[in-house]
């Protein structure tokens, strides 16, 4: 079943055909009911879109005479730039108006855009999941469009694609992949699906994706978690150099700030809080995680700012004693 803006669309393209239309025609056209294509032209007239009213036996509506859509040349890389921006400014926190506005600039864009654009992008969004707010980290890399649109519709309809794929450690390989979702996670993009070479649920970087074919047939959805779910599990079990546990004394609130979900599992060191006790207290807290890198943990354990004391590795104490001697020389200096 289409989707209200959908329709809000293909109505503004049977106005801009000419002409008056009625509200049954209209109706009809949408399946909709007659009060709906009305909420639909109040949902144009906020937009800017002049919508007339035209009383009478043969009323309806239409749009102003002189009215032209601007023209707005978007390529697909410009349309999911902008579209994309806009999602991640929606998940951002924006104030009620702020929101709106994002809501009208996305539909003002996806109206003038080509019917197959649109579509691509639309299956696009639909594919896609977060498992963080965006601004939390970097962006170091980011897919190709292609890949990401040609992806985006393996997901939606179910269909396997052949991908040429280079791993961390630069080998080459092409595989067989039924795509279940595409995740946004730590500032990269991901497919999540089943590799069909080796049997097994899979994750990869669609940075890392040089080429993405689709193939022919389709496969079944698999039933439990979702991609998003699966790629942060998959992370939290991951085969890293480094297996970091730290006891923080903290509130969850204040670890969180730091070391989020998607990065460190937490579980009480000591008693769980008894019946009616404030859950926000603050208390002994075994956080663990798994890091190719330590480098950048002394500072994060610095800006919490709480007492901590590090279960292992015994490379991790050396960093933080080192972070600690170079602030304390920075502060003699001063």
């Amino acid at each position: 079943m289409p989707r209200p803006t959908g329709r809000v669309l293909t109505l503004l393209e049977l106005l801009q055909s000419g002409g008056i239309r009625t509200v049954a025609e209209l109706a009809d056209r949408l399946g909709v009911e007659g009060r709906t294509v009305r909420r639909y032209v109040e949902q144009l007239i906020d937009l800017d879109v002049p919508v007339e009213s035209v009383r009478g036996r043969h009323g309806g509506y239409r749009l102003a005479p002189t009215y032209r859509l601007p023209p707005l040349m978007l390529g697909e890389d410009e349309a999911l730039a902008v579209l994309l921006g806009l999602v991640a400014g929606r998940r951002a926190g924006l104030t009620a108006a702020q929101h709106t506005a994002s809501e009208t600039a996305s539909a003002k864009i996806r109206r003038v855009l080509p019917r197959h654009l649109a579509r691509r992008l639309d299956t696009l969004l639909e594919a896609l999941a977060f498992t963080d707010r965006p601004g939390e980290f970097d962006t170091p890399d980011t897919p190709d469009t292609a890949v990401l649109l040609t992806v985006a519709d393996a997901v939606r309809h179910h269909r396997p694609v052949s991908i040429r794929y280079t791993d961390r450690d630069g080998r080459r390989s092409e595989r067989t992949l039924h795509p279940h979702g595409i995740v946004a996670h730590a500032g990269r993009w991901y497919v999540t699906g089943h590799d069909a070479r080796i049997g097994e649920y899979r994750t990869f970087r669609l940075d890392r994706i040089a080429d993405a074919r689709t193939l022919p047939g389709t496969f079944d959805p698999p039933a439990g978690p979702d991609p998003a779910q699966r790629l942060v599990a998959a992370f939290a079990t991951a085969d890293y150099r480094h297996e970091v546990t730290v006891r923080i004394h903290a509130t969850v609130e204040q670890i969180r700030a730091h070391l989020p979900a998607a990065v460190a599992t937490l579980e009480e060191h000591e008693h769980e809080p008894a019946a009616g006790e404030d859950p926000s207290v603050e208390r002994w807290r075994r956080v663990e995680l798994r890091a190719e890198r330590l480098d950048w943990l002394p500072p994060v354990l610095a800006a919490l700012d709480r007492p901590f004391v590090i279960e292992r590795p015994a490379e991790l104490r050396d960093l933080v004693t080192a972070l600690a001697d170079r602030l304390t020389s920075y502060a003699r200096q001063a």
